[in-house]
């Protein structure tokens, strides 16, 4: 089992990386924050596709014997750690060398757009007033690591939960 989901968290992890990567080139500038949000979670499901072929691939090593729900849900798990940890380490290059001022970025966006949306007076305070705290706390390297791990272990989950129904054997 080890061998297999170090292999397969491994590249689902290169894939979600390199992804990462080449959309840093383009430069989030040019994408624009909606569709980088899109084109990260459509990366995540790409990559996670290989929690599927992981739990396959230790299934067919296991020819004629049981594989339960657990077992194909685990293998799915440490796959999608490996992998979320490997996106975690890219962003944290990424943010620390190429956007080291994301945050301020992303608030002047996100308090940009709640005003466009018609968003004013109190309400608008609220939002620049919660945009300075997540760039206060974006200064903290294990905020940063943490929120980023938060974001795409649990499509993970779903993603070797679905897998592990499909591929149990009794």
């Amino acid at each position: 089992m080890k061998r297999t989901v170090l292999k397969f968290g491994l590249m689902s992890g290169a894939i979600v990386s390199l992804l990462m990567l080449v959309f840093t080139v383009i430069g989030y500038e040019n994408i624009g924050f909606d569709q980088s949000m899109y084109l990260g979670f459509g990366s995540m499901i790409l990559a996670f596709s290989l929690v599927f072929v992981g739990i396959r691939s230790y299934r067919g090593q296991q020819p004629g014997q049981k594989l339960s729900f657990g077992k194909a849900f685990l293998v799915g798990i440490l796959i999608s750690l490996i992998c979320s940890a490997c996106y975690v380490i890219t962003w944290m290059f990424v943010n620390h060398y190429c956007y080291p001022d994301f945050m301020q970025q992303y608030a002047a966006y996100y308090i940009e757009k709640q005003r466009a949306a018609g968003v004013s007076g109190a309400a608008l305070e609220q939002v620049i007033a919660q945009m300075k705290e997540y760039e206060e706390c974006y200064k903290n390297p294990l905020y940063v690591a943490g929120m980023t791990f938060v974001e795409i272990f649990p499509v993970g989950v779903v993603v070797s939960l679905f897998s592990a129904l499909v591929l149990k054997r009794k």
